[in-house]
């Protein structure tokens, strides 16, 4: 007898292409670099940016930013006005920030306006410091006026006190006495000698 054998049949096995998942775009960056005044420029005038700046050299006017890095050489003569503020050189004048950071090595001589302040050992710093809500448009405090040399006027001369005659009535003084012509000298007799009376007295 034959057996009739049964192939069984294995399905071949199939073949998947894995597709990688797509990579999270990153989102794109807003932020510019950074406006730079380097070491060797003299700036003379007002500054304005609506990004940031990074200063090492001299600016000679006011500074408007929304980011400022004042650096170690750096010397700035004028106002300030940022969101955020770092000084590591040498500020001569006002400044008005949100947030400030007076580093180390800063030098600052002026009064400062923020909203949140910070400040490293070794700072120095001579001036007023307000803490406000909104610096960048609160009203600054406002300076005293400096004094006016006061105008003294010179005081009028003394007057001087001048002897007045005084006439005094016929009824008080009396007649005048009879004078007798002086011996030796005919023609000629003394002028009238007044003889005062008190008043009160009886004679």
């Amino acid at each position: 007898m034959f057996s009739s054998k049964v192939k069984e049949t294995v399905p071949a096995p199939q073949l998947v292409s894995a597709t990688p998942a797509p990579a999270p775009k990153r989102p794109a960056r807003t932020d510019h670099a950074p406006s730079i005044i380097s070491g060797d420029l003299i700036v003379s005038g007002t500054l304005t940016s609506s990004g940031d700046m990074q200063i090492d050299g001299r600016v000679e006017g006011d500074i408007r930013s929304a980011g400022l890095v004042i650096g170690e050489k750096a010397e700035i003569h004028g106002e300030i006005f940022a969101e955020d503020l770092t000084v590591r050189g040498k500020v001569v004048g006002r400044i008005r920030a949100r947030k400030v950071q007076l580093c180390a090595t800063s030098h600052v001589e002026g009064d400062i306006l923020h909203e949140a302040f910070a400040v490293e050992a070794g700072a120095f710093f001579e001036g007023n410091i307000r803490h406000s809500d909104n610096p960048l448009t609160d009203n600054a405090p406002t300076r005293k006026p400096s004094p006016q040399p006061v105008v003294v006027p010179q005081a009028a001369p003394h007057a001087v006190a001048t002897a007045q005659p005084i006439s005094v009535p016929q009824s008080v003084m009396g007649p005048p006495p009879a004078v007798s012509p002086a011996p030796g000298m005919p023609g000629r007799s003394l002028a009238p000698i007044a003889t005062l009376t008190p008043l009160g007295s009886t004679n």
